[in-house]
């Protein structure tokens, strides 16, 4: 009993998803004696469910988190966990499997109304006790809890999209995490990649002419419109990537290990969507888009400040269209401005 109060207090004090499934697998782990606990996301790509691992444990090692969504691959397919698959499409709580060595395997997807996204995957070498099923039962209800409570303090009330803070969050672990060999020269632009490079990249989005949506039509109007752009942009980029609203009409994208050639088709591919798009009442609505390679050796203020600037270029050079940062610096038409990067931006 004092092992288990103490992990559900250890889950309780965190605000953070990494963190919360950190301590739940590693609660489970224990309490169930487990061999390995995995916490599994569920992702639709093109209508068919994938599943990748997001964290795990094993018996005698700590807890890892799974950057999985690094990756362009969308993960195992689900067919690949017939008795999950079973499980999800049959609405139940729980699934099992036994493995011909009499390895246990037992799933706990984390139902949220008839959608579940996350599941909790326990494998044990003997048969499962009712006792530990129910226990475990009930720190996946606290699990499913909480991760209510984080999602709806990570998510922006009108569009759904991932907030501000979020952004702020996410954009600062992936600064951290080195994906160049040496930093740029002080005073010179940053090097043409081979073009086959992977890199990260922040996308800052502008609603053209937003103000004159909201004068003409009003303001119920051009909320919808911002809602119809939100779910635009949910359509058009990647399962890995992270789509934010930043404040007023302007929304963020965190795109993830992609070519500079794919980065740039994937948000033509939304800026294109958008001008096709018929919005109720306003009839046709247009995006700019200025964006940039994140550099672990750039701060969150150099960064998002490059992507504005793109985006300024974009909104002054007729609208519409997407700028590049990097391009339009080695082409003379921006030239780098000087940050304090102990700025407060956020």
């Amino acid at each position: 009993m004092d092992s288990l109060l103490k992990h559900m207090v250890d889950m309780t004090g965190h605000r953070d998803h990494t963190m919360l499934d950190i301590s739940v697998i590693a609660a489970v782990q224990e309490l169930a004696a487990a061999v390995q606990t995995r916490v599994l996301s569920l992702y639709n790509v093109a209508g068919q469910l994938h599943v990748r691992v997001r964290a795990s444990i094993e018996a005698g090692a700590g807890a890892r988190v799974h950057d999985a969504l690094d990756s362009a691959v969308p993960g195992a397919p689900l067919s690949s966990y017939p008795e999950l698959a079973a499980c999800l499409a049959a609405r139940e709580t729980s699934a099992e499997a036994v493995a011909p060595d009499g390895t246990r395997t037992l799933w706990l997807p984390i139902w949220f109304g008839d959608k579940a996204d996350t599941c909790l995957e326990i494998v044990r070498e003997a048969p499962f006790p009712a006792q530990t099923i129910h226990t475990v039962a009930g720190i996946v209800g606290v699990y499913r809890n909480f991760q209510n409570l984080l999602d709806y303090s990570e998510r922006d009330s009108l569009t759904g999209l991932l907030n501000r803070k979020t952004f702020e969050d996410q954009l600062a672990r992936m600064l951290q995490c080195p994906c160049e060999p040496e930093p740029p020269q002080p005073g010179q632009p940053e090097r043409r990649q081979h073009h086959e490079e992977e890199k990260q990249w922040l996308a800052v989005v502008d609603v053209d002419h937003f103000k004159l949506v909201n004068d003409t039509f009003g303001h119920l109007y051009g909320d919808e419109v911002l809602i119809l752009i939100a779910n635009q942009l949910q359509a058009s980029f990647r399962a890995q990537d992270r789509v934010f609203r930043f404040g007023g009409e302007e929304f963020v994208v965190l795109l993830r290990a992609t070519t500079l050639e794919n980065a740039r088709r994937i948000i033509d591919r939304f800026r294109t969507n958008v001008e096709s798009y018929d919005f109720p009442q306003v009839g046709r609505v247009t995006v700019s888009v200025g964006f940039v390679s994140i550099s672990p050796f750039d701060s969150p203020v150099v960064t998002l400040g490059h992507a504005d600037q793109a985006l300024y270029f974009a909104k002054t050079h007729g609208r519409n269209q997407a700028c590049h940062y990097n391009e339009l610096v080695e082409q003379g038409l921006l030239q780098t401005v000087a940050s304090n990067d102990t700025a407060e931006f956020f």
